[in-house]
């Protein structure tokens, strides 16, 4: 998959770092630590400029959260009860906690759509409960605006940094997807393991 990213990025530029930050808001095991930090290398050599890399990167991924957030409202909360009721075991999720989750967005919904921007897969899955909740438009753009621009350009910065001091990152970069990857799924394994349904 490193090497995948690396060429697209190299080969198609800006374009290709928003089509693939707009994929991970798809398929969150597509992870955004290693597209900017690939794209922040690629600024590093000349290749492409920094602001454009972040910018590039966070216009794709929010074209994915809002995608997920109409999705969401289109949805509507009925049938993402039923869904939950059917696959509360593989979604690690009762009803009970979406309720929990829909008090705490009356009370801080700008701030942990803005936080969880910064989280790994909740950077995506976000987007529903906004949608769900009756998140305006305009909180919705903005505070996920602020927090994926901040992640993107973090992840970039770091990849900029690296670039310019090591001549064969991508020899860290491998292991490092790799890593990722590894912990995104075993994360969702143990939840997995430790989750059990509210008694009723």
């Amino acid at each position: 998959m490193q090497d995948w990213i690396i060429g697209l990025v190299n080969s198609t530029g800006y374009w290709g770092v928003a089509f693939l930050m707009l994929l991970e808001t798809v398929f969150p095991p597509i992870p955004s630590e290693v597209i900017m930090t690939v794209a922040g290398v690629s600024a590093a050599r000349g290749n492409m400029n920094l602001g454009g890399v972040v910018a590039a990167g966070t216009a794709g991924a929010m074209l994915g959260n809002w995608m997920w957030f109409w999705l969401a409202i289109r949805f509507g909360e009925k049938r993402i009860h039923k869904l939950i009721d059917r696959h509360s075991r593989w979604l690690t999720l009762d009803w009970d906690e979406v309720e929990r989750g829909q008090r705490l967005f009356r009370r801080h919904g700008s701030a942990i759509v803005m936080f969880a921007r910064m989280l790994p897969t909740l950077r995506s899955l976000i987007s529903i409960p906004a949608g769900l909740f009756g998140m305006s438009h305009r909180r919705f753009l903005v505070f996920s605006a602020i927090g994926t621009a901040g992640w993107s350009a973090a992840l970039a910065g770091v990849g900029y940094f690296l670039g310019t001091r090591f001549d064969d990152i991508e020899r860290w970069l491998g292991p490092i997807s790799t890593a990722i990857i590894v912990l995104i799924v075993l994360s969702y394994l143990w939840r997995l393991w430790r989750w059990k349904p509210k008694a009723e």
